[in-house]
């Protein structure tokens, strides 16, 4: 079926100017004296560039880009200027058989469009064939302008002052996710105006809360301009994660305190946290689009060049490839699709000032047609890329496609999101058996999946909450999902979260449970921060945030996901700062965040090993212990004499000791035996969250490690060991000013 119908031209009277123009940059590039319009299209015929009134209501005036050049449609318009608002109609053949869907009746959505204003009215007029039929094969001839958003042209001129990236180096980075509307929706000390928007992050308040915590990176669910899909809104619910993109270089409108200013407020905030040496990444979709399936609607790529844009079956192009699970799958095996996905990077980066990205579902990234492959070319891209190859780089190593599960898979400069650290810990601690040897793994940055290729430990991005699943809170007092306020009847969210209720689902008055859940919280928390590699915390487990079981509150735009500031009580002010001390330890002692993979062999040189695991009994573990299903408690000595660069020798870093106990009595553990002239101090007991002074302890003495608990204690000299003290005493009494909360 061919495209039959032209689009008569708006009745109006005005007629611009244009010219030629340029086929580069791609977009609506302002320089000063007009505006130069360029689109990519390989298979279009015409392209016309649609211009709207200030209200973005009533099309005034359309105009046919005069050249095409190298797959590239442009011209130039001297009357337009920055406010302008505008969209495009595609013509071409409407073949869905052959992958063609192009609909001249359809605005569609500049993909290198800055400024997104208005919001996507869902209706059958969006829609590139007639929905009433249910056969994408049709063809509708309604026009969607009334119910599209549109683009605005912008000048990006920005003052940034002084402001100058952190650039926290990896050791030192811990991650903290967050979502812009809720981290602040409930901020109380704001002024209601800023409250869940990119002022309210950037608040001196909430800036105060995040540099108090400790954590050095805020990673920001999707901010790029994304819609609440049709199905959601006929449900009375909302895209509330923003995994929808449908346009890859606009900040998100519905998080500005002024929409009309949605960009500048984004860089203000960026500026704001950088003064705070805290660094911005950016959790970015770029594997699929808003625009879904076949049966999806056409607001932008789809009716730019489908064939192009997306993967479609090769022997059926009418269908798509879903290797993402949402219908479709964006082609980056196309040049100019990889230029537009490393362009906007290059934008958010340079333009813009973030310090990383988060891929969802980058396995998609790596995919070429015979199937992932860690040479690919967008990693290739990014790998050699001036700009890219010098931010965060961070991986979702997985998809539903085949061979989508890539955990260790990605090349050197990536980090990657460690499921099997999370799964490991979970199951740890609520007392799985046969769990002992898959931790020692998990605890010194999950060697057997990342130490290839001069790869270091801060590749594995360890966690145990984030945004998709349980929170730290919901994992010790739930045993299954409980997702009905979704609309899907329960069934969405993974069934398998490792999580256990500790006698009673849900909410409990009982003082045992009580407690020893919020132990339970204490062991998780130090486990992350206490393990080789990268942690990532997601924003409010510090303070017990619940979403009352629910663990997958994607669609939830409500108090479910808003972190609760009033409801914040004692044992989450006790959380809070007792993570706070956790976070200052690790950051006092390089230990427990080593450039170098801690592998457990004997340096003969040195005389050293790196990691020693022991038993209660203070012996070395041996296969026996490892092979024995019902190890629950066991250590491991991390000597700070080991390598700790590739020059061969000693380092000078302090020694730790972290003992792990899941089971649910006590064990008696004896010390190991310190060189002569030095002793252990203690300093974190997960059942006494308060100690805020070292305790020392002598060789062999029997401490009575609590059940389900977790020690660390650090070797000091008695001479020259100052230093370590005074870094312990520090770090510990960190913790007792927890960070600022606003007030109840």
């Amino acid at each position: 079926m061919s495209n039959r119908v032209e689009m008569p031209a708006p009745q109006v009277g005005r007629r611009s100017r244009i010219s030629e123009g340029m086929p580069f940059p791609l977009g609506a590039t302002w320089d000063g004296l007009g505006v130069n319009f360029a689109i990519f299209s390989a298979h279009a015929t015409k392209v016309e560039l649609c211009l709207f009134d200030d209200a973005g209501e009533t099309e005034i005036e359309r105009i046919e880009l005069p050249e095409f050049t190298d797959e590239v449609w442009h011209g130039y318009l001297p009357d337009a200027r920055p406010g302008t608002i505008y969209g495009y109609r595609v013509h071409g053949p409407y073949e869905p058989e052959a992958g063609h869907r192009f609909n001249a009746n359809k605005l569609l959505l500049d993909p290198y469009a800055r400024t997104i204003v208005g919001e996507l009215q869902w209706g059958p007029e969006i829609f590139g064939y007639q929905l009433e039929s249910e056969d994408d094969r049709t063809f509708d001839e309604r026009d969607s302008a009334a119910l599209m958003p549109k683009c605005r042209v912008i000048d990006q001129a920005f003052t940034w002052g002084r402001e100058r990236s952190p650039a926290v180096p990896w050791d030192r980075t811990i991650f903290y996710e967050t979502h812009v509307k809720g981290f602040t929706k409930l901020r109380t000390d704001l002024p209601e105006e800023m409250r869940g928007t990119y002022a309210g992050l950037a608040a001196p308040e909430v800036v105060a809360y995040l540099r108090g915590l400790g954590v050095t990176s805020v990673e920001l669910l999707p901010i790029h301009t994304f819609v609440n899909n049709g199905p959601l809104v006929d449900k009375g619910l909302t895209n509330y994660w923003g995994y929808d993109t449908i346009s890859f270089f606009s900040p998100a409108r519905r998080y500005a305190r002024n929409p009309a200013f949605a960009f500048s407020e984004f860089k203000e905030m960026v500026a704001r946290l950088h003064d705070a040496n805290l660094e911005v990444i950016l959790d970015v979709v770029y594997n699929h689009t808003a625009e879904g399936n076949e049966r999806g609607p056409t607001l932008s790529f789809k009716g730019i060049d489908n064939a192009s844009y997306y993967r479609l079956m090769p022997d059926e192009p009418r269908y798509y490839i879903n290797d993402t699970g949402t219908g479709n799958t964006v082609n980056l095996s196309h040049p100019r699709v990889l230029q537009m996905v490393t362009d906007s990077l290059r934008y958010w980066a340079t333009e813009m000032r973030v310090d990383g990205f988060r891929f969802d579902l980058a396995t998609i990234l790596g995919r070429e047609p015979h199937g992932f492959d860690e040479g690919g070319g967008f990693l290739d891209s990014c790998r050699q890329d001036p700009v890219l190859s010098r931010v965060k780089l961070i991986a979702e190593p997985w998809d539903i496609g085949p061979g989508g599960y890539q955990v260790g898979g990605f090349p050197p400069g990536w980090a990657e999101w460690n499921d099997r650290f999370r799964d490991t810990v979970r199951a740890f601690w609520k007392g799985d058996e046969g769990m002992a040897a898959e931790l020692a793994a998990r605890l010194t940055a999950s060697g057997d999946k990342f130490n290839r290729r001069g790869r270091k430990p801060w590749a594995s991005v360890n966690f145990i909450a984030a945004h998709d699943g349980f929170t730290l809170n919901d994992l010790v007092s739930y045993n299954d999902k409980h997702n009905m306020a979704n609309g899907e009847d329960n069934r969405d969210g993974h069934s398998n979260n490792h999580s256990w209720n500790h006698g009673v689902e849900g909410p409990t008055d009982d003082p045992e449970i009580q407690a020893l859940r919020e132990r339970q919280k204490r062991n998780m928390m130090a486990t992350l921060l206490f393990s080789q590699g990268t942690p990532m915390m997601l924003a409010g487990d510090e303070l017990g945030r619940t979403q009352q079981g629910n663990n997958n509150t994607y669609c939830q735009d409500n108090e479910l996901n808003w972190v609760d500031w009033a409801g914040i009580d004692a044992e989450g002010k006790s959380l809070a700062a007792f993570t706070r001390k956790l976070i200052a330890l690790r950051q006092a002692f390089p230990m427990l965040r080593r450039s170098r993979f801690l592998t457990g062999a004997y340096n003969e040189e040195l005389e050293i090993k790196d990691a020693t695991w022991i038993t209660p009994d203070g012996a070395e573990m041996d296969g026996q212990h490892w092979d024995d299903p019902n190890t629950r408690c066991f250590g491991v000595v991390m000597d700070g004499r080991a390598q700790a660069t590739g020059i061969r020798r000693p380092g000078s870093d302090a020694t730790l000791l972290m003992i792990l106990n899941s089971h649910h009595e006590a064990v008696e553990f004896s010390l190991p035996e310190p060189p002569a002239g030095q002793r252990w101090l203690l300093l974190i007991d997960t059942n006494r969250p308060d100690l805020d002074e070292p305790e020392p302890f002598e060789f062999g003495h029997p401490y009575i490690v609590t059940g389900r608990s977790l020690l660390l204690l650090v070797l000091r000299p008695e001479r020259g060991g100052t230093g370590i003290l005074a870094a312990a005493r520090s770090a510990l009494l960190a913790g007792k000013a927890a960070p600022p909360l606003p007030a109840a």
